[in-house]
């Protein structure tokens, strides 16, 4: 019994640590210890914990290649001519303003990571709405919802995809093609949702502080990107680690950016956010020790079989529901192998599920606490009960029709 206990009271304070974050330590200064823990008292076995590394290693290096490229992504000054766009686009108006946030945010999340739309898209959003005189809570709202729901299309925009893709078996282009129509059925709803909800911000009256500057179109940086994107698609149709493509991006990026100084190698080390990769890693071995030693089996006994529409609806909701108790990354990690069994519509209803579900509460992904951080940065705190009114409002109803529209594109594409 002394085993498993300490499985999950390593998790608990994992997690825990992960959130509150006390002192500011980085999540890997607690993670690392944890796993030392659970491999010391036999929790977890040296081969299991090897097994996890090995299986976990390309994922952490692929979310390597795409933070460092991200970040360049932003030296370049893509993300400042993304709020160049969005100014010109919304014509003071806070209603198209949305508009323009849900469609940046959207396609930011699923190229670069819901990483890049909470750390480089949020500060852009807040200070757009600050020159339109716009109220910010809507768009601000949006860049975090987004940053969970839309990182449904490609293996690329969520470490969850990234851990879950092999079980899925798989390609890169065939992952984004059934992924497409829940990806759209999602957002749509949060649109709708998110019109009605912040109707009353959204047609206050904007007192413009400064006109939009002008900003030149980063070239280099959007070809970089696209070329980067065919390149996960040829790797995935090669049988290549698409990780080699988000490092030849990164590099491309990097190389250009050290010849004209405009970063050093410190600061490329620094953007892969090593104690991150870490932490990612470590947090791996401790849900090994929980699954093995009690939650693999509670979770392959309520997890429904098959890919029927009610099958998918419900192992969505499990999935939702355990990201927010233990967090989406530990939901990914013991609900993938079990749900495999199913085949591919299983682990993808998971993803739905732990990308979709953290909109609900705070805790539910990492993302979300670091958008709360970034808003309270901006002197614009978000409140609980607004939160989580608006996830009430969203999430079942983005759930619902995600799984739906998954079910629809396994039963038109196969899987």
């Amino acid at each position: 019994m002394l085993v498993p206990s300490v499985s999950v009271l390593a998790l608990a304070v994992v997690l825990v640590c992960a959130v509150v974050r006390p002192f500011r330590l980085p999540e890997a200064v607690f993670a690392l210890p944890a796993a030392g823990v659970v491999l010391a008292v036999g929790a977890v076995t040296p081969e299991a914990a090897r097994e996890e590394a090995e299986r976990l290693g390309p994922v952490i290096g692929f979310l390597a290649a795409v933070l460092v490229l991200a970040r360049l992504c932003d030296d370049e000054g893509l993300f400042h001519a993304c709020g160049a766009w969005m100014a010109r686009r919304a014509r003071h108006r806070p209603r198209r303003l949305l508009g323009a946030v849900f469609a940046l945010a959207s396609l930011i999340t699923a190229v670069l990571s819901l990483d890049a739309t909470v750390v480089l898209l949020t500060p852009v959003v807040f200070a757009t709405a600050t020159r339109m005189g716009a109220r910010p809570a809507p768009h601000s709202y949006a860049s975090a919802h987004l940053s969970n729901t839309a990182s449904l299309l490609l293996p690329v925009s969520n470490l969850t995809n990234l851990l879950a893709l092999a079980a899925t078996g798989l390609g890169f282009t065939r992952f984004a093609l059934l992924m497409l129509l829940p990806w759209l059925a999602a957002i749509a709803v949060e649109y709708a949702v998110f019109r009605r909800f912040f109707a009353r911000d959204l047609d206050a009256p904007a007192t413009p502080a400064e006109p939009p500057e002008p900003v030149g179109t980063p070239l280099f940086a959007l070809v970089t990107v696209a070329a980067t994107l065919a390149g996960f698609a040829v790797a995935s149709a090669t049988g290549t680690d698409p990780a080699w493509a988000a490092a030849a991006g990164a590099a491309v990026l990097a190389v250009r950016a050290l010849v004209r100084r405009r970063t050093t190698p410190r600061a490329l080390v620094r953007a892969a956010s090593l104690p991150f990769l870490a932490f990612v890693l470590a947090l791996g071995v401790v849900v090994r020790a929980v699954v093995d030693n009690g939650l693999g089996a509670v979770l392959a006994h309520v997890l429904p079989g098959g890919t029927s529409l009610p099958a998918l609806l419900g192992t969505a909701a499990l999935a939702a529901v355990l990201a927010n108790l233990i967090n989406n990354l530990p939901a990914t990690l013991a609900l993938v192998p079990p749900a495999a069994a199913s085949g591919p519509g299983a682990v993808l209803a998971v993803l739905i599920g732990v990308n979709i579900g953290p909109n609900l509460t705070y805790a539910g992904s990492l993302a979300t606490l670091l958008w709360r951080r970034i808003a309270h940065d901006h002197g614009r705190p978000a409140a609980l009960g607004e939160f989580t009114r608006l996830g009430l409002l969203t999430v079942p109803a983005s759930l619902a029709a995600a799984t739906t529209a998954l079910w629809v594109s396994l039963r038109l594409l196969g899987g």
